[in-house]
């Protein structure tokens, strides 16, 4: 028999590590995806037993043609996940390469700017804080409040780009800490012996980290910036998410939400994507000289 390639190890190792979801999809998922797939090009006859006449493209049309609120808001969010993906990147990979040279009190930092993970749920904050995670408490989390009394000396338009810089800032901070740990193991597994080659050669630290750490850390850099638009996307606290739910649950009308999900998932598909071919001949790999 055939021994295996170090890739094709990898790659046996790569699909065992995700069997356990591709599992779960098919139990789990499959039916409930296909199910909502029908359910967008359909209209609930009966709920009972849950039968469905089928309808075409007219839900789809609905959400461009008399929905007056799907598409600015979806404008809104498309601006906002551009924004912070750029900002969370580019902060958590700063972070990451301060917290891991050698200084004082670095595990305080690492666990300090991981903590916001363990606490992001709102569960948690409702029994650390004793109250609805939902209030103030929780309004607080999500941006830093700028005294009333400072607000008061200063014209509405200031203070509304205030409260929204200020409020950009808390959130890169709260959503930053998976992709600063995905960037610690990065780096950390680049080869000291680099590092010393190019010191010898009289490479300044700004020359090492574009010619060796940069290209180095490439896949995790990836692997964040897909990370960070999935998770913007589908954070509790966005509005067409939100949106999503009252159409669906508070107002009943099942057929058009899965319809705005759907086009909601193919657009964040096509983001990924697109991310993925721009980025993929840039990426570093360890197999290919």
């Amino acid at each position: 028999m055939k021994k295996l390639t170090i890739t094709q190890r990898k790659k046996v190792k790569g699909y065992l590590f995700i069997s356990p979801w591709l599992v779960g999809l098919v139990l789990f998922f499959l039916l409930p995806f296909i199910q909502s797939l029908r359910l967008s090009f359909s209209k609930i006859t009966k709920y009972a037993g849950f039968h469905m006449k089928w309808i075409g493209l007219d839900n789809y049309a609905k959400a461009f043609l008399w929905d007056v609120t799907f598409l600015p808001m979806f404008g809104t969010v498309v601006k906002d996940t551009f924004v912070n993906t750029i900002m969370i990147v580019v902060f958590s990979l700063l972070i990451a390469i301060l917290v891991n040279k050698k200084i004082r009190f670095r595990g305080f930092f690492r666990g300090a700017f991981f903590l916001p993970v363990l606490l992001g749920t709102g569960y948690v904050m409702e029994q650390l804080l004793g109250i609805n995670a939902e209030g103030p408490a929780m309004e607080m989390a999500r941006g830093i409040a700028i005294p009333e009394e400072f607000m008061r000396y200063l014209d509405p338009v200031v203070v509304s780009v205030l409260s929204g810089f200020l409020n950009r800032i808390t959130y890169v901070l709260w959503k930053s800490g998976v992709q600063i740990i995905l960037f610690l193991a990065g780096l950390q597994g680049i080869s000291s012996s680099l590092y010393e080659a190019a010191r010898v050669d009289s490479a300044t630290e700004w020359e090492m980290f574009w010619k060796i750490t940069l290209p180095m850390i490439s896949p995790v850099i990836l692997l964040n910036v897909i990370y960070t638009i999935i998770d913007s996307f589908t954070d509790t606290s966005n509005p067409i998410v939100d949106y999503v739910l009252d159409i669906g649950f508070t107002k009943s009308q099942f057929e058009y939400s899965a319809a705005i999900s759907w086009l909601y998932f193919i657009f964040v598909l096509f983001v990924c994507g697109i991310v993925y071919f721009m980025m993929r001949n840039k990426v570093y790999d360890t197999s290919k000289k």
